[in-house]
């Protein structure tokens, strides 16, 4: 018996809540990326939905929840997806959504939480200036106070996609899943540890943004200083106990990539997958160009977990022309 804070019960019960929109998203071999990569790969696709992320999985649960329970307001702090999930799944709902971010979030992702109806609130600073100024929020006004990794409901959203890999009665072998605050990592993780115990979880970071890597090989919380990534999606600094408690029940390794294996993969995936991603969906990529030798041989499935990027700084960071598309 896995002893996480998840449930599996729970986690296929979140299905039937979860907008359909964001279920059973494409998974498909995509032979064209293997000849660069030595192995077998397999991808995920959680870029194909009206957020653009996976993060509604876990705010389609949440906003349910907290609708059933009454409650109207809720807060966030978020780099950007996870507010616009919320808001995307709070306007369906009839909830009065306040997302906190930083100033220095991409404006794609900050114009798209204000389409979708929250109030914004921008602060100086980075990420977790934004999680301060959210909890300060919920204190002082009394309102719900929802925390990406730490609120359950974003692990066990995000566990549904564990539920459709296995689904699939995987032939692959190892699964390479974006890590951040946790969500993601641990909910998949959870499935797979549950249901296909034989498939190697390995969580991919930006050696700019290591916290929560190095806090599960040190098993004990470490906290950064500060964070120096493009991958703005997983850039934390402050691990959340509780959610360290249970990726290292679940991950078998967590491994750390250059800011160049990322823009690289990103590059992989547009020539040879037609996919434009943001840069934290990238990093399975920029896992297997940096250990071929690892991954030779093997059937890897890699989680592209969103899609919102900043249009210049992509063509920047990839040195394409604006208008360029394949």
């Amino acid at each position: 018996m896995l002893e996480t804070r998840l449930d599996t019960a729970r986690i296929r019960a979140a299905r039937r809540v979860i907008d359909p929109v964001f279920l059973d998203t494409p998974l498909y071999r995509c032979e064209a990326l293997e000849p660069g990569l030595g192995c077998a790969v397999s991808i995920k696709l959680e870029t194909a939905n009206p957020v653009r992320s996976f993060k509604a999985r876990g705010t389609e649960l949440f906003a349910s929840l907290l609708a059933d329970s009454g409650s109207r307001d809720v807060v966030c702090a978020s780099a950007g997806n996870l507010g616009q999930a919320l808001a995307w799944s709070g306007r369906g709902r009839g909830l009065e959504v306040t997302v906190v971010a930083s100033r220095s979030a991409p404006a794609v992702k900050l114009d798209r939480i204000r389409a979708l109806g929250a109030r914004l609130e921008l602060v100086d600073g980075d990420h977790e200036m934004a999680r301060e100024r959210a909890a300060a929020i919920a204190r002082y006004d009394g309102v719900r106070l929802f925390e990406d990794s730490l609120d359950i409901e974003t692990c066990e959203g995000a566990a549904t996609i564990g539920l459709e890999l296995v689904g699939t009665a995987p032939s692959f072998d190892t699964v390479l899943i974006a890590l951040g605050g946790g969500a993601l990592a641990t909910g998949v993780g959870h499935v797979l540890k549950t249901s296909a115990p034989d498939v190697e979880v390995i969580c991919v970071q930006p050696l700019g943004a290591p916290a929560m890597t190095r806090s599960w090989r040190g098993r004990r919380v470490v906290t950064t200083e500060s964070t120096d990534t493009i991958a703005d999606g997983v850039a934390g600094r402050r691990p959340i106990p509780a959610v360290l408690d249970d990726l290292l029940l679940v991950a078998d390794d967590a491994v750390l990539v250059q800011e160049a294996s990322i823009i690289a993969g990103m590059r992989m995936l547009l020539d040879h997958a037609g996919l434009v991603v943001e840069p934290s969906a990238a990093l399975g990529i920029a896992a297997v160009l940096e250990d071929r030798d690892r991954f030779a041989g093997r059937h890897v499935v890699t989680i592209v977990c969103g899609g919102n990027v900043d249009v210049d700084a992509y063509h920047r960071w990839l040195g394409t022309p604006p208008g360029h598309t394949s």
